[in-house]
């Protein structure tokens, strides 16, 4: 894939000038405690985790019972996986859920103004399957969800759920060859197999500031908006809002969203900024069926792999999708393992000019569209585009045109210094406001696995952490892993990964649901030899990226650990999503036996 044209490329001098105007941005925003800036909705803080939207929580009786599939988590990768399972015909299925119906990530965020910013025909998933083409070239939240739920019911995994339910434990019964899976609601049933889909974006993270815990205003995040304070829904109409004094902290995906929409309703909006995103056009609009060639069997698959071979840096031909995220798809090689070019000659120069010819151009856009040169200097990004996820938005950068909303740029003293009984200070100033909101997104790729919030436990009462803190992560192919039979996990680890996960997960459900078939026809369990899970990693490890340099020089968040940098290591398959699927199909098709073994002769079937 060609990058993106450079007219005047930049002389070096200007480089130079350049890459010490990241550096120096940079350098304003690190703060020494890397990560642990941020707290966790535990403890004192589990208010701000509280499910809003599901009301009274119906008593039940704890289950005993066993089911075929125990599913942790509903979101998509839940859903993918259950539906998956159903098509093969596996009839006990059963998905917990801590939110109070599926949806995962679509269930927590309906904050006003939520969208996703990958085009709709191909972030929603099994459209083929449902026959439903949506009505929006980017789908708002709520139509997300409906989907969601539309896939649960079309696969008939309502039957079994759990919802309001947190799984807390995964324990190996050795001697019956099952899980058995323990919640927060006293259940400890049975099942022969588990796949664990808890998603990347689970749990809401705050800023640790000083005083947080004295402020009297009201406050939420988010993922867990009131709209009991705010009035209106996720199209807008917070007429709550109507007199108050709103602060919003964050202005990254979320921020960019939510902001436009507060700025209507508010009578005072203070926008809380550290580090400003990268805004580029979204040109949402309406589309018809005939425009996405949705009459055609197949239509959505053939499209969706298409904008996953171009934002993988493969040829596809003709560019179905054409966005923001096709344009810029090969400046997205330091952040995703790709077809990558970093070793030929010249590379690293021409990437560099391309880089800095579309930051220019998004610097240039907020010049042209924010009428107050202070403001729009504070929302100009200097660092590199992969330094952090990209936003598309035709409303963010109007609304600072409002009198009524004032950024405070608080890059100068690294984040807000400390919050008060009335509002939130940064350098001399005290900002009162009557109610804060955190747009600070979730600690993503912590899992309830990786956090420890739920622990694993296999074959001889080994726990999973322990191992992996061992060994480091082992798997085949990132789902299985030995001693720890019948567990397939989905996620990015040792996987492949995109800008559209969600293509990620349904690929992930396919493996998952052969991996169970297969078992089940040969009377097997899924467990892979350590010598197969040792190649696994050598691969991965072997063609590792060195990126680690690029993501150092990187103003700090989530994709550098806060500015503590992206070690390289066997982290991920490293040749992108598209050879990664069609290496397990190949798999499939030819070696699958390499990640069974038979079953004990003494375990019921």
């Amino acid at each position: 894939m060609a990058l993106p044209h450079c007219d005047n490329p930049p002389t070096p001098q200007e480089t130079a000038a350049l890459r010490e105007r990241y550096r120096a941005e940079r350098d304003r925003r690190v703060r020494p405690e890397g990560p642990r800036q941020y707290r966790s909705t535990n403890a004192e803080f589990g208010y701000f985790a509280a499910d809003p939207y599901v009301g009274e929580i119906a008593e039940r009786a704890p289950l005993r019972d066993t089911v075929d599939v125990a599913i942790v988590g509903g979101g998509f990768g839940g859903i993918l996986a259950g539906a998956r399972l159903r098509a093969q015909g596996v009839a006990r299925v059963r998905v917990v859920e801590q939110g109070g119906d599926f949806g995962g990530t679509w269930y927590w965020n309906r904050y006003p103004g939520v969208h996703c910013d990958i085009e709709s025909h191909v972030y929603l998933p099994m459209l083929d399957e449902t026959g439903y083409v949506p009505e929006w070239k980017y789908a708002p939240g709520e139509e997300i969800r409906r989907h969601a739920v539309r896939v649960a019911a079309h696969a008939d995994l309502y039957e079994h759920a759990l919802f309001s339910t947190a799984v807390t434990s995964l324990d190996w019964d050795d001697a019956a060859e099952q899980w058995v899976v323990g919640t927060d609601r006293g259940d400890a049933f049975r099942a022969t197999y588990v796949v664990t889909a808890t998603g990347t974006l689970t749990e809401p993270k705050l800023p640790g500031i000083p005083g947080i815990e004295e402020y009297a205003g009201h406050t939420f995040h988010t993922s867990r908006w009131d709209y009991g304070y705010t009035g209106g829904g996720p199209e807008g109409g917070l007429t709550g809002l109507a007199g108050k004094r709103v602060g919003v902290v964050g202005t990254g995906a979320t921020g960019v969203q939510v902001i436009p929409v507060l700025a209507e309703s508010a009578r005072q909006l203070y926008v809380f900024q550290r580090t400003p995103s990268a805004v580029d056009v979204r040109g949402q609009r309406r589309t018809t069926p005939d425009e996405v060639g949705a009459d055609r069997p197949g239509w959505a698959a053939e499209r969706r792999e298409n904008f996953l071979r171009i934002v993988s840096g493969e040829g596809a031909g003709q560019d179905l999708v054409d966005d923001g995220w096709t344009e810029s798809a090969a400046l997205l090689e330091k952040l995703l393992p790709s077809f990558r070019r970093d070793g030929e000659p010249g590379f690293e120069e021409a990437y560099e000019a391309a880089d800095h010819a579309t930051m220019n151009r998004i610097r240039q856009r907020v010049a042209t569209e924010v009428t107050d040169p202070d403001t729009a200097a504070a929302l100009q990004p200097w660092y590199r585009y992969a330094c952090k996820r990209p936003t598309f938005s035709d409303l963010y950068l109007p609304a600072f045109n409002r009198d009524n909303v004032t950024l405070v740029d608080t890059a100068a003293t690294h984040g807000i210094e400390r919050m008060t009984k009335r509002g939130v200070v940064v350098g001399a100033a005290e900002y009162e406001v009557d109610c804060l909101i955190f747009a600070t997104g979730f600690s993503v790729g912590v899992s309830g696995i990786t956090s420890g919030k739920l622990p694993v436990t296999g074959r001889g009462g080994v726990r999973l952490l322990d191992e992996w803190a061992r060994r480091g992560p082992r798997s085949l192919h990132g789902f299985t892993g030995h001693g720890f039979p019948n567990l397939i996990r989905m996620g990015p680890l040792q996987n492949a990964s995109s800008v559209n996960f969600t293509h990620i997960l349904d690929e992930q459900a396919v493996h998952a649901a052969a991996l169970i078939v297969a078992a089940e026809e040969r009377g097997a369990v899924v467990e892979p030899a350590p010598e197969a899970e040792d190649a696994w990693v050598g691969l991965c490890a072997q063609g590792a990226p060195d990126h680690a340099w690029f993501h150092a020089e990187c103003t700090p968040g989530y994709y550098n650990a806060e500015g503590r940098g992206r070690p390289n290591g066997p982290t991920a398959y490293p040749h992108g999503a598209v050879a990664f699927h069609e290496l397990l199909r190949r798999w499939r098709a030819e070696n699958i036996d390499e990640a069974l073994r038979a079953r004990s002769s003494a375990a019921p079937r």
